[in-house]
């Protein structure tokens, strides 16, 4: 037992107190508590580590630091110990992302240290929903992508990426790790498209992070030639009600607060903003 106010790199044992303060907040922790559902605490099938912060003895607050540093349920004293232990380490993420305001706390102490950013995104409204639209019918075309598919699925994937983030995720690696991670969504069921009479994809979206308690939806995207034609709705009505009906009872998105036509979809869809996101992108 630890009796002072303390970090740590928290170990497989630890699991069902990280569990703990994941579930604290479901919605806005699905990403990491979905990733530590499925390989525990051990850093090698985690991608990386969790921090823990303790005050008297108790496990409080989380951050993960891997491909990205996310701070969990973390309060002032817990923001410091991350971030004293991210500059120590050095950076080794892509990116920050997390609630806003814990986000903001930690990337104000670590800025000199790691800064300048790419982008700070500092208001992205996170949003959920519960239930289908009454007034919007789900787009019938829309369907899981089959495995088959993956040729055909990955330029709009890498198309979407490339918009949102502003790098091509084919950078580096030469796009090894993000098949794999379209690879994965696709084989687990949780990648959808409507395709055209070309058999191009006109319309995709997949559910990431997904727990028995909340699911995400992400990578939602319409080919240009589309846009404007009124594919987004009924697609989105689509991948809400096959979320809902396999995946989880509470599903959530984070959109950026500039893109306005996506906001507003989302919200005709039945979404609602609950709270925000921040990500500063390197």
């Amino acid at each position: 037992m630890l009796t002072q106010t303390t970090s740590r790199v928290l170990e497989p044992s630890d699991l069902d107190a990280a569990l703990a303060v994941l579930d604290r907040e479901p919605v806005a922790n699905a990403f990491v508590t979905s990733r530590v559902q499925i390989a525990g605490l051990d850093p090698w099938r985690l991608g990386g580590e969790m921090w823990g912060w303790y005050e008297d003895g108790m496990l409080t607050s989380l951050c993960y630091a891997g491909a990205n540093l996310v701070p969990i349920c973390a309060g002032p004293r817990a923001i410091r110990a991350f971030a004293d232990r991210a500059r120590r380490a050095g950076r080794r993420c892509s990116s920050i992302v997390g609630p806003s305001g814990a986000t903001a706390d930690l990337w104000r102490l670590l800025e000199p240290h790691w800064g300048p950013a790419r982008e700070v995104r500092r208001h992205q409204p996170l949003m959920v929903t519960d239930r289908l639209p009454a007034d919007i019918a789900p787009d019938p075309y829309v369907r899981r992508v089959r495995k088959d598919e993956m040729e055909t699925i990955m330029p709009a994937c890498v198309a979407m990426f490339t918009e949102e983030v502003g790098v091509s995720p084919l950078a580096g690696d030469g796009g090894l790790l993000y098949q794999a991670r379209v690879a994965e969504l696709v084989g687990s069921g949780r990648a959808f498209a409507r395709f055209d009479a070309d058999g191009k994809v006109a319309f995709k979206a997949e559910i990431g992070a997904a727990t028995d308690r909340a699911c995400q939806i992400q990578g939602v995207w319409v080919a240009p030639e589309y846009r404007g034609t009124g594919l987004a709705a009924p697609g989105m009505a689509a991948v809400l009600r096959y979320a809902l009906a396999d995946v989880a009872p509470v599903v959530s998105l984070y959109v950026n607060d500039f893109n306005t036509a996506a906001r507003r979809t989302y919200q005709r869809v039945g979404f609602q903003e609950v709270g925000a996101f921040m990500s500063v992108l390197f």
